[in-house]
């Protein structure tokens, strides 16, 4: 008998609710955030420097800038890149949409490129090579789900044609690629991290940009504070009286509550990611059995992922919300489509690009559960849950 047979299936009366995100707070979490209040310096100031050394210390970089999204962080990644109006920069069509429209608040234009497929949701470098034009000034180098990009043929054309590599690493702490132990984000001219609730390291809303280059860590800590020569907790340490203000800069201040929930969470960072790894190969290892889907990326990328998603493609395309809609309401499983393609979006011209291995891989993905407790019975529940499904919606 087949293990998805050996117990009797739940009514959804009876069934507890599976979030695709879930996000559990320890309550030394809770009380650095309270400790941090207590304190009575909310802004910019120490516990942000604080976190910055501790995270350029995990990942390896020289230059660690806490700001207030990932967002924020490409729009300065861009700008220390020289992006300015009529410049392009190459963005996959599968990223969420900031990755395009940061180039946008410079006056760019986003070139959207395809993937390499269902297979695999990173840049595909040959489709890179055929859109470098003589506007092309950088390319961003999306690490979907935690899984790295090609990041050496990427960089090899940057070279050749003297662009800028920003790698967008929003889902990436803790990662790297397969056969080296550099971190990603560590490895262009810029790398960007997102600290949004539903991230591997999350305190509700946060970013960082992280780099080698002391110009631009010199750039992104200027402009995230529009562009003053000095900061509040500068001043409320009597060094400096005064400021000036020396470029156009932006609010893209992190504040000191949510760093030290970021410092507080950061040392369990490896060990949730170890159980997100485990949970992905067991996951795999059941949803190989499953005819009609196809599981992005390989076991040996796994082992490096950070696995800050467990994706899935639905091979017919017609089944996916289908399924996905048979599975809330009938099983109590949430799903996720991450994500639709830039190119089907009205603001970015729909129709007017011709992504269609992008477009086939945003109909045919969705999400499930993952996260660090999500634990054995549930996991077991979401598969059995998947194949019923698939079967019901056939």
């Amino acid at each position: 008998m087949h293990w998805l047979n050996q117990a009797p299936m739940a009514t959804p009366e009876t069934q507890t609710p599976i979030p695709v995100f879930d996000v559990q707070l320890e309550e030394k979490h809770v009380e650095a955030v309270a400790a941090t209040l207590r304190s009575g310096w909310l802004t910019m100031g120490p516990r942000i420097q604080e976190f910055e050394a501790e995270f350029a210390e995990h990942i390896g970089a020289p230059h660690a800038i806490a700001v207030s999204s990932c967002t924020s962080a490409l729009h300065l990644a861009y700008l220390a890149a020289g992006i300015g109006p009529g410049d392009e920069v190459i963005v996959p069509g599968i990223t969420f949409v900031a990755s395009a429209a940061a180039v946008r608040y410079c006056g760019g234009t986003p070139v959207l490129a395809e993937v390499a497929g269902q297979h695999d949701l990173g840049l595909d470098p040959e489709d890179v090579a055929a859109k470098i034009g003589p506007k092309t000034k950088a390319v961003c180098a999306v690490h979907y789900g935690g899984y790295a990009a090609p990041l050496e043929p990427l960089r090899a054309l940057c070279e050749e044609h003297g662009l800028a590599l920003i790698e967008d690493a929003a889902h990436s702490p803790e990662a790297t690629p397969v056969g080296s132990d550099r971190k990603l984000g560590t490895i262009g001219l810029a790398g960007t991290f997102s600290f949004f609730s539903n991230k591997i390291l999350s305190c509700g809303e946060g970013g960082l940009l992280a780099t080698s280059s002391d110009e631009v860590a010199e750039l992104a800590r200027s402009r995230r504070s529009h562009s003053m020569t000095s900061g509040t907790w500068d001043r409320h340490r009597g060094h400096a009286m005064g400021y000036d203000v020396v470029d156009v800069g932006y609010n893209y201040r992190m504040d000191e509550p949510r760093a030290a929930l970021l410092s507080a969470r950061l040392p369990d960072l490896a060990a949730d990611i170890a159980q997100r790894r485990a949970l992905t190969h067991r996951y795999r290892e059941l949803l190989g059995e499953i005819d009609g889907i196809v599981l992005p990326y390989e076991d040996e990328e796994v082992d490096v992922s950070s696995c800050y998603v467990m994706p899935v493609m639905i091979e017919n395309p017609e089944l996916r919300d289908p399924v996905r809609k048979i599975l809330s309401e009938q099983h109590k499983v949430q799903t996720s489509v991450l994500y639709p393609s830039i190119s089907e979006f009205t603001a970015y011209g729909a129709g007017r690009d011709e992504l269609p291995r992008c477009e086939r891989a945003a109909r045919t993905q969705l999400t499930l559960p993952l996260y660090p407790h999500l634990g054995e019975e549930r996991l077991l529940r979401v598969v059995g849950a998947l194949r019923a499904s698939l079967a019901a919606a056939a």
